[in-house]
């Protein structure tokens, strides 16, 4: 077998073997394939796509290129989340609190933010002192006894993924659903994981634009994750505006505490405990998916959960009384925005918030950024919301960087209508 017998395979539409999938990942991780022969065959699948069990060869290669979490001598249900990637992302600090008090237990391992997403070990960083590097062990005998912890990506997880992502960024081979799904899921399945959640974000501020692409996408990592003999749920949940009222790190940490507490947003609360639903029924703890619904959300209403997020701080020795006090750590410098017209509000361009605060230094524009966890943005107004002109849209928290470019953004970002607007959060679930 040659690397030139597998790019004419694939050039000729045909599908490739476990072994062609095995040969080429492996070779091109240990530098044996060079760039130019991987980059003819990543434009050959871009063309000619993957089937299913190709695209699922593909994801377990890469997985097995480095390092994978065991999870077995954990007593319990295992379980993952996931995101795309949008703007005011914080689900994973309500999500992983209310499973535990369900008795499942989340080992979650998160990256760093780049671009107008925010990343969830920024935000977690946003806490004093908070250690998101932890040993192994050390890790896993957090999620033993405390049933959660989040902490950064440790080893070599998908070293395969890494470098023939950075080959399809300078090829034009990012967009193709075969190679986005194997991506995804080579690190998810890396996890160790029994069951697993996708939010697959869609819309202005998500990778994916449309329901229709974002579908497509969802219904290839479920079929991944089933060939892999794993449960995998997608839920496709709506990016055409930021997720809740804050964005930011120390922001979006505020928020999430709050809607444990009971006083978060309803599109907040509404995809938490949607998600956490379909980890209950796909554990077996319950049978019925309106009853287990209902279940997550008397846990946010009542802030059972909350004590599971302060307990895991002082796990990974965080001052857990920022918790309740974090707006005293905001930016102190401040500017309103004002509505220059009246009407109902039809989109809040999420992709522009995101870029705003990425400006204002919440964000990364290259990897060696260093950001500032206490600027952000909090929203007033949703879309669906009526404004007078001069109602106060959103309150900026900044330290003079970037606040130019950022308020322009952010004045161009909300869209108006003269009726209204029903909001949808979740879109559809594959499973």
């Amino acid at each position: 077998m040659t690397i030139i017998e597998i790019i004419e395979t694939k050039k000729q539409g045909q599908p490739l073997s476990e072994e062609m999938i095995q040969f080429f990942v492996n070779g091109y991780t240990q530098g044996i394939i060079p760039d130019y022969q991987i980059s003819a065959l990543l434009m050959a699948i871009y063309f000619q796509g993957m089937n299913d069990e190709e695209s699922t060869f593909l994801a377990l290669a890469m997985r097995d290129s480095g390092d994978v979490l065991d999870l077995s001598d954990i007593e319990g249900i295992k379980v993952d989340k996931h995101s795309t990637g949008g703007v005011g992302d914080k689900i994973s600090f309500i999500l992983g609190p209310m499973v535990a008090h369900f008795g499942l237990k989340l080992a979650k391992m998160s990256g760093r933010g780049l671009g107008h997403t925010g990343g969830t070990i920024d935000k977690l960083e946003s806490i004093h002192g908070i250690q998101t590097e932890l040993t192994e062990e050390v890790f896993k005998n957090q999620v033993r006894q405390h049933h959660l912890a989040i902490i950064g990506q440790s080893g070599e997880i998908a070293p395969a993924d890494k470098k023939l992502y950075a080959l399809r960024d300078v090829t034009a081979t990012v967009n193709s659903m075969p190679l986005i799904a194997s991506s995804i899921m080579s690190k998810k399945l890396a996890s160790g994981a029994d069951i697993i959640v996708l939010d697959v974000k869609v819309g202005d501020g998500a990778f994916m634009k449309t329901v229709e692409e974002a579908r497509s996408l969802a219904k290839l990592m479920v079929e991944i994750g089933k060939l892999a003999h794993k449960k995998v749920i997608a839920v496709l949940t709506n990016m055409d505006e930021p997720l809740g009222y804050f964005i930011g790190n120390a922001h979006e940490i505020h928020e999430a505490v709050q809607t444990l507490l009971g006083k978060g947003p309803e599109d907040l609360n509404h995809i938490a405990s949607t998600l956490v639903a379909h980890l209950l029924v796909q554990s077996d703890l319950y049978q019925d998916f309106d009853i287990a619904y209902d279940a997550s959300r008397l846990v946010l209403q009542k802030g059972l959960a909350f004590p599971y997020l302060n307990r895991m701080i002082e796990d990974q020795h965080g001052d857990s009384e920022m918790l309740l006090t974090m707006p005293l750590y905001f930016s102190s410098h401040q500017v309103q925005l004002k509505s220059k017209q009246s009407g109902f509000i039809d989109r809040i361009e999420a992709l522009k918030v995101g870029k705003a605060a990425m400006l204002l230094g919440a964000g990364r524009q290259t990897k060696e950024a260093i950001i500032d966890h206490y600027v952000g943005i909090e929203l007033h107004k949703k879309v669906g919301d009526y404004v007078d002109k001069d109602d106060v849209l959103l309150t900026i928290y900044h330290q003079e960087k970037g606040l130019k470019e950022a308020t322009k953004l952010l004045e161009n970002a909300f869209v108006y209508t003269d009726h209204e607007k029903e909001v949808q959060s979740i879109l559809d679930t594959i499973q």
